[in-house]
């Protein structure tokens, strides 16, 4: 994988982080559209991924203003998605409420480049199709995806993801077993985590902190974003990580 670095040679700061969120997502989702075979729409204001009945239509929010003709596109899409529906917006400023679906407020938080310590537990990047099964599972069922069950093999993560480029999975291990994943992804010059998930039976047992510090320990050199829930914003401010600004999901489920 190929990091690059800051190209204006500075720290990143919080005013800068809402559009980092919005462009590192848009690739993640757009990697993972091309993975999964599903269809990848980009226009100016946001990118959206059309996939089937279970994984559904994501649309990422790239601009604090969307012209009305992609309001009404986002609205079409919407309408005709065979489904769930998931909208994320980090700069908070696209009213989507005459959609009708249920929305909440999480902080989009920034890390500066820098060290960090040891995992308490084996943490490894995946390499093949068993890890990244046990990974898929333990995602799955650490944020409760019941749109993905019953579990079939591959659905959410294809091993077709890990050759995106600036994609990474990691699993952690405890007892011999994969306790928790997460993924990130690099691109323009930040990293970001996605899915950082921990199966109930493993929780407060140090998963968690123990999948973000080996991912991050190959993201030492850029910044790093991340959209944090509330239960996961202490251990990210452990990590260095600081908050920035709310970023507005919106769901139909």
């Amino acid at each position: 994988m190929t990091i690059e670095t800051d190209t204006a040679g500075r720290p990143a700061v919080l005013a800068e982080a809402p559009l980092r969120q919005a462009r590192n997502s848009a690739a993640f989702w757009a990697a993972t559209g091309r993975s999964r075979g599903h269809e990848v729409i980009r226009r100016r204001g946001f990118l959206a991924v059309v996939g089937d009945e279970r994984a559904g239509l994501r649309v990422l929010i790239q601009e604090p203003h969307l012209a009305a003709d992609e309001r009404a596109e986002i609205t079409e899409l919407a309408s005709r998605a065979t489904g769930p529906v998931d909208l994320e917006d980090p700069f908070s400023s696209t009213d989507l409420s005459h959609l009708a679906m249920r929305s909440w407020q999480m902080p989009v938080m920034l890390r500066q480049p820098g060290p960090v310590a040891e995992p308490a537990m084996d943490v490894i990047r995946v390499r093949n199709e068993e890890d990244l099964g046990a990974a898929e599972r333990a995602v799955i069922a650490g944020f409760e995806l019941v749109r993905f069950e019953p579990y079939r093999a591959g659905e959410m993560f294809p091993m077709a993801l890990l050759a995106q480029p600036g994609v990474d999975v990691f699993v952690a291990r405890l007892d011999g077993e994969v306790a928790g994943a997460c993924v990130t992804v690099v691109a323009d010059g930040f990293g970001s985590h996605y899915w950082v998930g921990t199966p109930s039976a493993f929780r407060s047992r140090g998963v968690g902190r123990a999948v973000m510090l080996g991912s991050l320990a190959r993201l030492v050199d850029v910044p790093v974003t991340l959209t944090a829930s509330r239960l996961g914003r202490p251990l990210y401010e452990a990590l260095g990580f600081t908050a920035a600004t709310p970023s507005t999901w919106w769901s139909s489920r």
